[in-house]
């Protein structure tokens, strides 16, 4: 794409952003020139909670399902859209809702924790929702008789197991983008750049998060790099992280655990797809009103639980 065809997107995207009376959103992970034409980047919940904060009609949401029917969940009055509509979360079709009612029936007693990288339907199968900044204090407060099911991400939940020392019944599933990010891509890096920290997402393997200096959700890593004293930093999560915090702290080096970390889904929304969105209102993102209900208690929970 010529810079001329960029400006051009950006400007006709800003024109409609004004009409349509809308707000965009970008997850950290998303192309960095997505990124940079959003009203908000972050990561998923915390987007949903800002877009259902503004007065906004319209609320585009770049990155995948899961996250826009969360901004649905919370802001049923607005309509929400997916740009690239085929975007979706590996991990979050792993866990499915006839499962995981086969697996509550079998531990009828267990309080069930979903994280918020699921769809609609599974959570409203759950009792909490969790983040991967707030699952720590989520499954810390589930009283220490209940059993707990945690689903669909076992290499999260195995963290945060071993960091509270609960039993859970964890969920096979896993982000095939963070598992892509290996022990000896961390000492490779660490080889070439001894003096930096280690920052890991907790959705990585528990030999990578073994090695990290900073466990941290995506949120976490940018509030860490600003107040941190380090001038370099190996980031061992999906590679478009490394826009947001370049952003963030210009003044610090920033080098991928692997450049094998990449999420496809993530990539699929382009500035195009957002244009088209704008202009079209379409493609839109609806939630059975029940299901949403149910969702959103679970989400809402959480949230209190969490504050």
């Amino acid at each position: 794409m010529s810079e001329r065809s960029t400006e051009a997107l950006v400007s006709r995207i800003a024109e409609l952003r004004r009409e349509r009376r809308a707000v965009i959103l970008a997850h950290n992970y998303q192309l960095g020139e997505v990124q940079d034409i959003a009203d908000f980047v972050g990561d998923s919940l915390e987007l949903s909670r800002r877009a259902a904060d503004t007065s906004a009609e319209v609320i585009v949401f770049c990155g995948v399902r899961f996250m826009a029917e969360t901004a649905k969940i919370l802001s049923p009055q607005k309509v929400v859209l997916l740009p690239a509509a085929e975007a979706s979360c590996p991990m979050a079709a792993m866990v499915d809702v006839v499962g995981l009612r086969r697996l509550k029936s079998t531990h009828p007693a267990a309080a069930v924790v979903c994280y918020v990288n699921t769809t609609a339907d599974v959570k409203a199968e759950c009792d909490l929702c969790c983040t991967s900044a707030n699952a720590e204090k989520v499954i810390a407060q589930i009283p220490l008789e209940r059993p707990i099911i945690f689903v669909p991400d076992q290499h999260l939940g195995d963290y945060v197991r071993r960091r509270t020392g609960r039993e859970m019944i964890l969920w096979p599933g896993y982000c095939a983008t963070h598992v892509r990010i290996l022990s000896e891509h961390i000492r490779e890096q660490k080889r070439r750049h001894p003096e930096a920290e280690v920052l890991v997402h907790p959705e990585s393997r528990a030999e990578v998060i073994a090695l990290a200096d900073a466990v941290l959700s995506t949120s976490g890593m940018c509030r860490h790099v600003r107040e941190s004293a380090a001038r370099t930093f190996i980031v061992a999560t999906e590679v478009g992280m490394l826009h947001r915090l370049r952003k963030e702290a210009p003044g610090k080096l920033f080098v991928a655990a692997t450049e094998q970390a990449i999420c496809p889904q993530m990539k699929l929304t382009t500035l195009e797809e957002v244009l088209l969105a704008l202009e079209r209102l379409e493609p839109r993102i609806e939630i059975d009103e029940d299901v949403r209900r149910r969702a959103a208690a679970a989400v809402m929970r959480m949230l209190a639980v969490a504050a």
